[in-house]
């Protein structure tokens, strides 16, 4: 493993985040989905290019440019405000490690390696669960959900806050996996999470779709439809979904994006939309009970002295994620 280590730190300081280095990659595969996107005809039957409430469906694979422009924006983002929250969890991460974990692994065995990527896949599962089950959080992760196109600009979509993560992630350092090694295995995640985001993949080999969360598992997963709401949480594995009862596989083509549409491509609205909904919710909210329930029930939640259609905007929930 030692060479692993001397590939590692011979590269500069800015590469050593496998991210950084796939970056490129990203460019590349979403050039060439949008341009295939762009020469293939649409051959949908004229019944099969609208849904059910007469709106025009999206081309499978296709590409829209002011969603994909959003999507590209807010990966941008998302670069500089990942880099100041992986700091402060690096530094708390590091206190963890040094003074409070009983042992320490050691950065040189290939096992350790191994056990960060696990690790990290394990407690994304349950940070990715707990994003689709409290509104909160939920708000953190629902711009990811907002588009209404899944392929390669979709999986740049990504959060500005990934506070919930750092927090799902602190008992691997507690028990020993060096700070560096979790966030790498947050980055290979990310990487792998990339490329199950493209309607251009179908079902993989058996034993593959067994195992590993694929394009036709993260469809699912980014599905309006009733029987795909909150499914398929997996980032690398999706064997965390069939252990833990949130597997369903793919039965047709998902209406992707949220349960309610923002309507917007602005960048900032889709980030904060949902954190100002809340704020209203609260307000309105008559008791601190409902007031806590707005804040901290299922995306959707009412108290039941609301009917359904009294709510002044109904929590958009996930199709389901990186």
């Amino acid at each position: 493993m030692g060479f692993l280590q001397d590939l590692w730190h011979a590269l500069p300081e800015p590469l050593r985040d496998p991210v950084a280095l796939a970056v490129p990659f990203f460019v590349v595969f979403v050039l060439v989905e949008g341009l295939a996107a762009y020469l293939l005809e649409d051959e949908r039957p004229e019944e099969a290019r609208r849904g059910p409430d007469g709106r025009a469906l999206p081309l499978p694979g296709g590409y829209d440019r002011g969603d994909a422009v959003a999507s590209v924006s807010m990966g941008a983002v998302s670069v500089v405000t990942m880099t100041l929250w992986k700091t402060l969890g690096l530094v708390v991460y590091s206190v963890l490690f040094a003074y409070v974990a009983p042992w320490q692994l050691p950065m040189d065995a290939w096992w350790t390696w191994a056990l960060a990527v696990l690790g990290v896949d394990f407690f994304f599962y349950w940070a990715h669960r707990v994003a689709h089950r409290v509104r909160l959080v939920w708000a953190t992760h629902q711009a990811h959900h907002s588009s209404e196109y899944f392929n390669f600009a979709t999986a740049l979509r990504q959060k500005w806050n990934n506070s919930a993560e750092l927090v799902f992630w602190l008992p691997l350092p507690l028990l020993g996996v060096p700070p560096a090694l979790v966030f790498f295995g947050f980055s290979v995640s990310l990487v792998y999470q990339f490329f199950v985001h493209t309607e251009r993949v179908d079902r993989l080999w058996r034993p593959i779709e067994l195992v590993f969360n694929t394009p036709s598992h993260h469809r699912v997963h980014h599905g309006s439809d009733p029987e795909y709401l909150d499914r398929n949480y997996g980032g690398i594995l999706i064997v965390w979904d069939r252990l833990f009862g949130s597997f369903q596989p793919e039965l047709h083509r998902p209406t992707y994006g949220l349960t309610t549409p923002v309507g917007t491509n602005h960048i900032i609205k889709l980030q904060t939309h949902e954190y100002a909904a809340i704020v209203r919710d609260v307000r309105r909210a008559p008791t601190w009970r409902d007031k806590l329930g707005y804040v901290f029930g299922p995306p959707g939640w009412r108290p039941e002295s609301v009917a359904p259609a009294a709510s002044p905007e109904p929590a958009p929930e996930p199709a389901t994620p990186v």
